[in-house]
């Protein structure tokens, strides 16, 4: 049987050339989307002057001005969002923000800036949008008579404790009005803002309305500023899962995305630092390379990881039956292949010998719909009482 073909390389950003990233994002440009009908280009001697500016710089010189973030308002008229996904342990979430300042260059929300017209590269993580009215829609939506209630899980798309939710505060309303309607709630996030919570978190644990989850790439503060540029270092996250679970609020790790020839290696590691920091239950995913995120990814490594790039790709595409990416159910978090199975079975031996239970099931039996007054459809006023 004929081995399958590589499809081509994805275009790398604007320019032919990787670029140095601005200080603090994990993107080193604004690259075209597939619904563009136009592409930015950079003219050769810009280029070149690049070029010859890093080869003068000192190492570690930020090279290109640091953009500022943005946010901006998302008029989204509901705020659950429901799916089918066999591979997700929940049927409907929320997402109070669009764009993640944590910069993640692996992120696989990336591609959905595309549908704002905005670019997936550093658009994602400097322009920010947000649902201010999002604990009111919210409430509308659990006041419906035909309403069932199944556990929500909060931020998974983009983290709800990304570093604007200082400003905002919106996770914290979402949790108050799920508090005080006795609505179950999953949590993942990558930010130690979460302990700011820690109250309401508490309340939930108490009347078993709430999981949460650390996301855990790498133990390595280098690998993981880079990767990750924005988000909480490696010993801060599981200095909050120890908090966490010294609160009794229940707490698990996930060890994603794990990349081969990066930080597959620290598997093990990392869920025996997170067990003694407290995680009760773990979970792993393989790297995913939707739409635009691949050249975002290679375009990394070759600022990164130059050495690694070629071997990383190659194992990534040999997982995806030689494809950039596998979005089928079942296939997309694990992938195929002997490495595959090789990260599957170590992980099934360090979860059994660091005795790893499961996620407890929350209760849904005791929700309670808010009291919504009829003052029109707009942005509904609220009373929980």
């Amino acid at each position: 049987m004929a081995p399958p073909i590589r499809p081509p390389r994805p275009p790398m950003p604007p320019g032919g050339t990787s670029l140095p990233s601005p200080r603090g994002r994990g993107s080193a440009a604004n690259i075209g989307g597939r619904f563009d009908t136009w592409q930015r280009e950079r003219p050769a001697e810009v280029v070149e002057a690049d070029r010859l500016q890093r080869e003068q710089a000192p190492d570690d010189t930020p090279l290109l001005p640091d953009p500022r973030t943005e946010l901006l308002i998302d008029t989204a008229r509901s705020v659950l969002t429901r799916n089918q996904s066999p591979d997700l342990p929940f049927d409907r979430s929320i997402n109070p923000y669009r764009g993640c300042e944590h910069g993640c260059v692996y992120c696989y929300a990336r591609p959905s800036h595309n549908y704002l017209g905005l670019s997936p590269g550093l658009d994602f993580e400097t322009k920010i949008f947000h649902k201010p009215d999002a604990p009111e829609l919210l409430a509308a939506e659990l006041a419906k008579p035909g309403y069932a209630c199944a556990p929500i899980a909060l931020g998974v798309n983009t983290d709800a404790y990304q570093p604007l939710e200082r400003q905002t505060r919106l996770t914290r309303r979402l949790l108050d009005l799920l508090l005080a309607c006795r609505h179950p709630v999953m949590l993942i996030t990558k930010g130690a803002l979460i302990e700011r919570d820690l109250d309401l978190l508490a309340a939930l644990a108490a009347e078993n309305l709430v999981t949460t989850a650390v996301s855990l790439t790498s133990l390595s503060s280098e690998l993981s500023r880079r990767l990750e540029p924005r988000a909480a270092a490696p010993q801060r996250r599981l200095a909050v899962i120890r908090t966490l679970a010294e609160a009794g609020v229940p707490v698990g790790v996930s060890f994603a995305p794990l990349i081969p020839g990066l930080n597959d290696h620290e598997l093990e590691k990392g869920l025996e630092a997170a067990r003694r920091a407290g995680a009760a239950w773990a979970h792993y995913g393989v790297l995913r390379l939707p739409h635009e995120v691949a050249p975002l990814f290679e375009d990394w490594l070759a600022r990164h990881a130059p050495g690694k790039a070629a071997r990383v790709m190659a194992v990534l595409y040999d997982m995806r039956g030689g494809q950039r990416n596998d979005p089928r159910f079942g296939h997309r978090l694990r992938g195929l292949g002997h490495y595959a199975e090789l990260m599957a079975q170590r992980f099934r031996l360090a979860h059994k010998r660091l005795g790893y239970g499961e996620a407890p099931h929350l209760d849904c039996s005791r929700f309670t719909p808010p009291a919504v007054p009829r003052q029109g459809p707009a942005n509904p006023q609220l009373s929980l009482f």
